[in-house]
C-alpha cells in the first residue's frame, strides 16, 4: 500500500471493530505519527516480520499490569535496597536510571538483543525511524539503566493519558531492565497511571503481577483512563 496517505500526529484513521480470530485486524498502511497515535487510542499496535506488510493487532486476551496487582519479587527488592546503599558510598557499580536520555540508543539495543527463541526482530528500521519520530512528537518514551556510564538495559513504550504501552525492553547485565522497571512503575503510579499494556503474555511481566484479560475488558479500561491525564509528570528515581 505504498500509496496510502501519510498520517501527520492529528490526523485520524478509524482501524476495523475486533472480531473473533487471531487478533490481526488489518494490514498494510505505514507507520506515520497519526496512524500510530490512531492505533494507540484504539487499542491497537503494530507487530510484523522482515519481508511482511504491516500487521494491526489486537488480541484475545490482553496481557495487562494493573497497579493494585504490582508486586516486587523480594529477591529483586533485595537487589534494589543494595544497589541504593552502593550509589550513596558512591560505587562505580551502582545502576543509575534516567528516562528519555538515550531513546534511540534503548530501540537499537532492543532490536539488536539476542532472544531464547528468536532468530530475527520485528524491530526493523522502519520501526525505529518511526518511533524515533514518535518520541520527538512526546509520545514515545524510554527508560534507561547506567552502569560506569554505560548503558546496560532498558525499555521503551508509549505513554497516553493514565495509560502506558509498553513495547520491547533489554539487558545487558543481570537485573538492568527489571530494575528500571520497578521505578518506573513506581513513578507512573506516583503520577497517576492506571494500567501498563504488555500486550501479550510474558514471563517477564507476569512475575510483577501481569495477568490476561479479555480484549474488551481491556478496551473499557484503555477508553476510561485515556481520558484523563496523569497528575504530574513521571519522575523517574535516580537509584
Amino acid at each position: 500500500m505504498s500509496d496510502f496517505p501519510y498520517y501527520e500526529i492529528d490526523d485520524v484513521f478509524v482501524f476495523p471493530e475486533p472480531e473473533e480470530g487471531n487478533g490481526i485486524l488489518c494490514h498494510g498502511g505505514n507507520l506515520s505519527p497519526g496512524l500510530l497515535k490512531s492505533a494507540y487510542m484504539q487499542g491497537v499496535f503494530p507487530w510484523y516480520g522482515r519481508n511482511e506488510p504491516i500487521l494491526w493487532w489486537s488480541p484475545d486476551p490482553r496481557f495487562v499490569l494493573e497497579p493494585v496487582n504490582f508486586h516486587v519479587p523480594e529477591r529483586l527488592k533485595r537487589f534494589l535496597k543494595k544497589n541504593q546503599e552502593r550509589a550513596l558510598c558512591n560505587d562505580s557499580f551502582a545502576f543509575t536510571f534516567t528516562q528519555d536520555v538515550a531513546f534511540e540508543e534503548v530501540i537499537r539495543n532492543c532490536s539488536a538483543i539476542s532472544r531464547v527463541g528468536q532468530f530475527d526482530t520485528w524491530i526493523l528500521e522502519e520501526v525505529i525511524e518511526a518511533y524515533i519520530r514518535f518520541h520527538e512528537l512526546g509520545y514515545a518514551h524510554s527508560y534507561e539503566t547506567w552502569q560506569q556510564g554505560e548503558l546496560v538495559g532498558g525499555f521503551y513504550g508509549v505513554s497516553m493519558g493514565q495509560v502506558f504501552f509498553g513495547e520491547s525492553m533489554f539487558s545487558k547485565v543481570p537485573e538492568a531492565s527489571k530494575s528500571v522497571f520497578v521505578r518506573f512503575v513506581e513513578a507512573f503510579v506516583a503520577s497517576g497511571g492506571k494500567l501498563i499494556d504488555s500486550q501479550v503474555y510474558t514471563d517477564h511481566i507476569a512475575r510483577f503481577g501481569g495477568k490476561n484479560i479479555s480484549r474488551n475488558a481491556f478496551l473499557q479500561m484503555e477508553r476510561q483512563f485515556l481520558e484523563k491525564p496523569l497528575t504530574s509528570p513521571i519522575a523517574l528515581a535516580r537509584h
